[in-house]
């Protein structure tokens, strides 16, 4: 994994973790329909590339669109720190 993976997968869990609030990560997980385990990888940053139909599920349990979701995650969204991979 590259750092640029790495710091990625770490905003997007970042992001997930709000959005989930105050709702358990086993409610968030079922209602995606996924692993509690699946999720708290995510969430932690040891996935960093989820597939896509994991990601839209988990879009569809917090009630966000793929955009949102795509936005905050993409790169110059606050996290330029790190330069494209080649």
């Amino acid at each position: 994994m590259t750092p640029w993976e790495r710091q990625r997968g770490e905003r997007f869990g970042a992001l997930l973790r709000q959005a989930r609030g105050e709702r358990s990560m086993v409610e968030v997980a079922a209602a995606a329909g996924i692993s509690a385990e699946t999720l708290r990888k995510i969430e932690t940053g040891r996935a960093p590339t989820p597939a896509f139909f994991t990601v839209a599920a988990l879009a569809a349990a917090l009630e966000m669109s793929l955009d949102e979701l795509a936005g905050a995650c993409a790169v110059g969204s606050d996290a330029r720190a790190l330069p494209l991979p080649a």
